[in-house]
């Protein structure tokens, strides 16, 4: 495996402290995250920590302390006080997760992994780091940050809601199907490409049928967006005819690549235990101006460059805006084509303005040394550039960190990539082929099921998430030294925070993955409940196909068995009493989603 990158060891949380108590799975990933940003554990009771017996239950609660700052404090909670959302589980069914996850299979599924704690997690740092940046530049201290895992769960189902909301229908079928493959030997494996001809040169390679192949590319195209991909059943039945030497010789042909699908033990044995972020400080710079900020807003009067595609830096950026930077798109000559992408809301893709509502944009051609010149001047009246170009395109355009360092010193340049160099021989960096490749697919089903990775983009949007994380990050260590800063995240760093329990069972020489059954919602007249984990086992020695979803609910109350209704139309949303916050429409009418942050 390749060394981790040795960046100068820089830590913006060094010589501070926290305390944090609450949920074990509300908790890890703040835990976590502030001790590798650098600030020290701190027991309860201790100055500014408050008392762990005053937490509600079912509530996190984190205090971060340190010379020259109010304490920043934060609260998770599932849900809202008395709406059922209690856990995990019972999230993901409310939030429409279990929904979208299903849709491969056709029915209602949850994610055996931890997924909307894991991003409730990584929301609570950011407002934090966030809350220290404003103190830094001026502002007061923001209060109480609420941070919850339904607000999380609109997160990151708001791409497939808006779509639902959307003024047109989809541009593709929504019915079940889609990866992984399997070979004559046995061997489950993951496809990626972009280009539509070698799609069609890998099948041929095969001997698939022309037909097959014709209509296999849409589903395969538009997975990303829909979280399913009905192939014709053709396409498996070509795999399972050829052994995975003869598939990986028809990907080299093709130029598509081919991932067998890796276990959760195989991570574990090459897991480097890098963080899932990377600062190194740049030359002499300079802090940003102090001035007066309202809390909520702690980027107020900051400039962030976006230069991304599809969903991992742009959903860091529409973070970033929605903490008060202005974000200003780079687009290629005649913009992002993906404005155009199906269904649209006023003429503009709805998916697309789930991510970008808000930001301004410029065209620029980044091939002309002409426009470079022009990026270069928007960079040196910047605050931070975040790009998620293919390995080494910035440095091979002259728009790496040290290039743009040298016209703006104090920039934060931000880099948010597949596989951060960590990996010998990776594949290419999307979404599911880091899937498969991290074991995630076996962390996201339940033992007794072949490993598949979700369809869901789980990796690209908890990718985004640990971009504006590390963004903040660089901000906040900006403002402490006065100097610029690189920052790097990756996918491979949010697989590894997504599935970090499991490694540690893998390690541990236990079974990684969830009992058979586990998170499986269950069939009723007229749609689906989910139990609480902790009822689940009980709650599945109940048939309650005969019964309505209401008379299937109150039934389980009786026997003190908890769960709650399963999503399964996402415009159902708009208007479901048990989320915190409204869901309202932009200025195009398509859906937005509640900020993730609020505070008191």
């Amino acid at each position: 495996m390749a060394s981790p990158a040795t960046p100068q060891t820089v830590r913006p949380l060094d010589t501070l402290a926290f305390h944090v108590t609450g949920p074990p799975p509300l908790t890890r990933v703040v835990d976590d995250h502030l001790g590798r940003l650098g600030a020290r554990r701190r027991h309860a009771g201790a100055e500014h920590g408050g008392d762990a017996h005053t937490v509600p239950a079912g509530e996190a609660h984190t205090v971060l302390t340190g010379d020259g700052f109010a304490p920043a404090t934060a609260r998770a909670a599932w849900g809202p006080p008395g709406s059922g959302l209690v856990d995990e589980a019972t999230v993901q069914a409310a939030t429409g997760v279990m929904s979208v996850h299903g849709r491969r299979d056709g029915a209602p599924r949850g994610l055996a992994a931890d997924y909307l704690a894991t991003a409730t997690g990584v929301l609570t740092v950011q407002g934090l780091l966030a809350d220290l940046i404003g103190q830094a530049r001026g502002g007061r201290p923001a209060g109480t940050l609420t941070t919850s895992a339904d607000r999380a769960g609109l997160l990151v189902v708001s791409q497939y809601l808006a779509a639902a909301g959307a003024e047109e229908a989809e541009a593709a079928e929504l019915a079940p199907g889609g990866p992984p493959f399997t070979s004559a030997d046995g061997v489950l494996f993951e496809l990626e490409t972009l280009d539509p001809g070698a799609w069609a040169t890998f099948w041929r390679a095969l001997d698939a049928p022309a037909e097959a192949i014709r209509h296999g590319w849409r589903p395969f195209q538009f997975r990303y967006a829909t979280a399913c991909a009905p192939f014709p059943a053709a396409l498996h039945a070509v795999t399972l005819a050829h052994p995975m030497e003869r598939v990986r010789r028809a990907a080299a042909l093709s130029g598509a690549e081919v991932c067998p699908l890796r276990t959760l033990a195989e991570r574990a044995r090459e897991d480097d235990g890098a963080d899932p972020w990377a600062l190194r400080v740049l030359g002499a710079g300079h802090a940003s101006t102090p001035r007066d900020l309202s809390p909520g807003r702690p980027l107020a009067g900051l400039t962030v460059l976006e230069a991304g595609r599809r969903i991992q830096a742009p959903l860091a950026a529409h973070l970033l805006g929605l903490l008060g930077a202005e974000v200003i798109r780079i687009e290629p000559p005649g913009g992002d084509p993906l404005r155009g992408m199906p269904p649209a809301c006023s003429g503009l893709s709805a998916r697309w303005l789930a991510l970008n509502r808000g930001k301004k944009a410029v065209e620029i051609d980044i091939k002309s040394g002409r426009d470079r010149g022009r990026l270069k001047e928007l960079a040196a009246g910047a605050d931070v550039f975040l790009h998620n170009w293919a390995p080494g395109k910035a440095a091979a355009l002259g728009l790496d960190a040290d290039d743009l360092g040298a016209v703006n010193p104090a920039l934060v340049h931000a880099y948010t990539s597949g596989w951060a160099d960590r990996v010998d021989d990776a594949p290419m960096g999307t979404d599911f082929m880091v899937q498969a490749r991290t074991g995630t697919g076996e962390a996201v089903r339940p033992a007794g099921e072949p490993p598949a990775p979700s369809l869901m983009t789980l990796l690209d949007v908890l990718g985004g998430l640990l971009g504006a994380e590390a963004v903040l990050a660089g901000l906040l260590l900006r403002e402490r030294t006065g100097r610029g800063v690189r920052v790097d995240s990756s996918l491979l760093g949010a697989a590894d925070t997504l599935t970090g329990p499991a490694l540690d069972r893998a390690r541990r020489g236990h079974d990684p993955r969830r009992p058979a059954g586990f998170r499986q919602p269950a069939r009723t007249a007229d749609g689906w409940v989910a139990a609480t984990d902790a009822c689940a086992p009980a709650t599945a020695a109940y048939d309650l196909r005969e019964l309505s979803t209401r008379e299937a609910l109150e039934q389980l109350g009786r026997h003190g068995l908890a769960a709650t209704r399963v999503t399964t139309d996402l415009n159902e949303l708009h208007h479901d009493p048990r989320l915190t916050g409204p869901i309202g429409r932009d200025a195009h009418g398509a859906p937005a989603v509640p900020d993730p942050w609020s505070h008191a």
